[in-house]
């Protein structure tokens, strides 16, 4: 499920491969030859874009799916990139199940690390929903961060996801 891949080129700002509305936000879609790089939150004015790859389009179907069913399972190529600290974060996060949540200060204990380096991990992520960082809470059940934001939209779009999987 998560081919490594390296040496990707940047990528300018409105280089998606789609961009597919949703009821938080419009999700910015990025390929690199045969891997999801990544997926951005964009502002719900933004205009869609049809998905211009075949895994473009496979993503966006996937994605539509999670929509439809929260527990759908994505099964997708994935360059996650980061450190090895943030690959051990996000795996951990990728075995979180729907309708399920964990703690910042839970996983830093699996990982024999510290809640804020969890915190800048969920942060870096590079493939929210895919990578379900929204599924790290406060250790006292708040919502925490997200997004490296701790207010605003950011926070709207968390909770969103989380009621979405009845949490």
């Amino acid at each position: 499920m998560n081919k490594p891949k390296t040496n990707l080129r940047a990528k300018s700002v409105e280089d998606y491969q789609a961009k597919l509305a949703t009821p938080f936000a419009v999700l910015g879609v990025r390929i690199e030859e045969d891997w999801l790089t990544d997926i951005e939150y964009l502002p719900l004015d933004t205009p869609p874009l049809a998905p211009q790859t075949s895994l473009a389009k496979e993503v966006c179907d996937q994605l539509q799916a999670y929509l439809a069913d929260s527990g759908f399972v994505f099964d997708l190529s994935l360059h996650i990139g980061g450190t090895i600290h943030q690959r051990r974060v996000w795996s951990a996060i990728q075995d979180i199940p729907s309708g399920a949540t964990r703690s910042y200060a839970d996983i830093a204990t699996q990982l024999h690390s510290a809640p804020r380096a969890v915190g800048q991990a969920c942060g870096a992520n590079r493939l929210p929903i895919v990578i379900p960082c929204h599924r790290v809470i406060a250790k006292g059940g708040g919502l925490g961060g997200f997004m490296n934001a701790s207010d605003g939209i950011p926070l709207t779009i968390k909770r969103w996801l989380l009621q979405h999987e009845r949490v």
